[in-house]
């Protein structure tokens, strides 16, 4: 394996070895405290523009599982996505031995097949605690063989729901009956099988388009990379379509934050994000507590909402916006993954809330 180094922006550096790719990155780094699932969460193209590092310290034992595709809808059965979205992955120790019944592929030979980096022998336990108390910092992976001639990396300021969004409509499940508009700002795969299943006709557009003079019976905002802010004319679309119709909305973590603009509310950075199988939220009116899968960077200001929207849900460590509703129309949202994918599923029913607002 080649030396390689993690350099972050304030100048700490943490040395391990590559055992993916062989090309120098750069990205904001950020962490992961969940137990597995890294198929899933490397295909996820809400991890675009980012060095995504593992807390749980072993990693690869299990393998990955093929890039098999659903033949009649052609949507990924085991994978979030079609390709890798993270720009690297940082572990603690690479198992270079897998074992599972529907590995087709080690870790080692997905990263290089796909040439992303990865590296182990990292002390992610104390890159996590320098994360925590510094906040999320940009950083460069670096082989000592090679020298230091990337540019900084940015991300805030960068529009990465416009380079991960389909580019022309998709339909999945033509013909099934009630018709639900997608809006693609990084959609997990999941999320188009839980519309699927339960027998929707899901219309995939890109995440600027304007559908609000297309025939369908729902809005559903999925979830994607970045900062919402960038996304000022996927806000000012759903605006118009509030205006126009009742129909219902739904958004799932991006679609959260948007739907939150379009209610008046302000977006802001978290420290360091949300990013794990075990955050607990707790739906506001109620004592009931859910454990949920969540991938974010930013949060909703929930205190700038509009006066007929409220909170929907709220997180139990920080107490930051988990999901927002409207108090007359059927508008509601989570931050939080009920798709999961991976992690709990325990909130999928926020699926079956919305289904039944179709009817």
């Amino acid at each position: 394996m080649k030396k390689v180094t993690l350099l972050l922006s304030d100048g700490s550096k943490f040395h391990g070895q590559s055992f993916g790719y062989s090309q120098p990155v750069a990205g904001e780094v950020v962490f992961n405290t969940a137990m597995m699932g890294y198929p899933e969460s490397l295909t996820d193209p809400s991890y675009a523009g980012q060095l995504m590092v593992l807390t749980y310290p072993l990693v690869g034992n299990y393998g990955v599982p093929p890039f098999t595709y659903d033949q009649k809808e052609h949507i990924p059965l085991f994978m979030e996505s079609d390709k890798i979205y993270a720009s690297a992955i940082i572990v603690a120790d690479y198992s270079e031995s897998y074992s599972h019944w529907n590995a087709k592929e080690s870790l080692a030979q997905w990263l290089q097949r796909e040439q992303v980096p990865g590296i182990t022998g990292i002390d992610t336990r104390a890159l996590t605690k320098l994360l925590r108390e510094h906040g999320v910092m940009m950083g460069k992976i670096l082989f000592d063989d090679q020298p230091d001639n990337i540019p900084e990396a940015a991300y805030e300021g960068v529009n990465f729901v416009d380079q991960v969004s389909c580019k022309e409509i998709i339909r999945y499940n033509q013909g099934a009956g009630k018709k639900v508009v997608l809006v693609d700002c990084g959609v997990k795969a999941n999320i188009i099988r839980c519309l699927i299943n339960r027998g929707v006709e899901v219309i995939r557009v890109p995440w600027n388009y304007d559908y609000t003079a297309m025939d369908f019976d729902g809005l559903f905002l999925g979830n994607g990379p970045g900062d919402p802010d960038m996304c000022e004319d996927a806000v000012a679309i759903i605006r118009k379509q509030m205006s126009m119709s009742r129909k219902p909305i739904c958004g799932i973590c991006m679609g959260n934050q948007l739907l939150a603009k379009a209610a008046g509310a302000r977006i802001y950075k978290l420290k360091y994000g949300h990013r794990s199988h075990n955050q607990p939220v707790r739906e506001v009116g109620t004592n009931r507590c859910y454990i949920t899968s969540q991938n974010h960077g930013y949060a909703v200001d929930a205190s700038c909402l509009g006066k007929d929207w409220r909170e929907l849900f709220v997180n139990m460590n920080d107490n930051s916006n988990e999901g927002i509703a409207h108090t007359v129309n059927p508008w509601f949202t989570s931050q939080f993954h009920p798709e999961a994918c991976s992690g709990p599923v325990d909130t999928e029913f926020m699926f079956d809330r919305f289904i039944a607002k179709l009817s």
